[in-house]
């Protein structure tokens, strides 16, 4: 099963369904990464029920309904106790971002002012600090990418996640970034009739 095509509700030998075929290896790689991402194979630096709960995140913040019920769908399978408060959580979060401040002086005035998150309670207590600390860097790389410091990795590092955790964690956030990109082209396009 290739999930862009499941999401994006392409059929097959229709024309957005050879429109990808011409390009093999891009979509091989993209169904790669998903499953070494957030298949029951993925590596044990971040466990995958924390991986499924930061994409069932990300994906709501970006409002993209199909991939967050993908993920959702994925995290009730392994974890069913958390898809509820990561909803609720993103909820909370949401906003229309990207926000942050420029370090460089000819941008300053390009800044914009915005709302950074604090997981709530519900997760902090039920689901610990590493979690919770994984929530807040993914939406610092979703809303604020312009803030990311050394002190954001740092709380990383201080709620239990290892450099290759924090690597995967980003990977995990700018995959989804893509992912829920190119659903929504294809969708876009097979409204528009392409």
């Amino acid at each position: 099963m290739d999930v862009v095509d499941d999401l994006a509700g392409l059929r097959s030998g229709g024309y957005l369904d050879e429109l990808r075929r011409r390009r093999p290896i891009a979509r091989e790689q993209t169904q790669r990464a998903h499953d070494l991402l957030f298949g029951p194979a993925a590596g044990d630096q971040v466990p995958r029920h924390h991986r499924l709960a930061v994409a069932v995140f990300v994906a709501a913040l970006h409002h993209a309904d199909a991939v967050t019920d993908h993920y959702a769908r994925l995290l009730g399978e392994v974890a069913p106790d958390l898809v509820e408060p990561v909803l609720t959580e993103a909820g909370r979060a949401a906003g229309a971002g990207p926000w942050g401040s420029y370090r460089e002086p000819d941008l300053a005035d390009e800044s914009e002012p915005g709302t950074a998150y604090a997981a709530g309670p519900d997760i902090r207590d039920r689901f610990g600090d590493r979690l919770a600390a994984g929530l807040e860097h993914a939406h610092l790389l979703v809303f604020h990418p312009r803030d990311s410091r050394p002190e954001a990795l740092a709380a990383l590092v201080r709620a239990g996640w290892s450099q290759a955790g924090i690597v995967t964690l980003s990977q995990a956030v700018a995959f989804l970034g893509y992912q829920i990109r190119l659903v929504h082209g294809l969708r876009q396009l097979a409204t528009e009739g392409a």
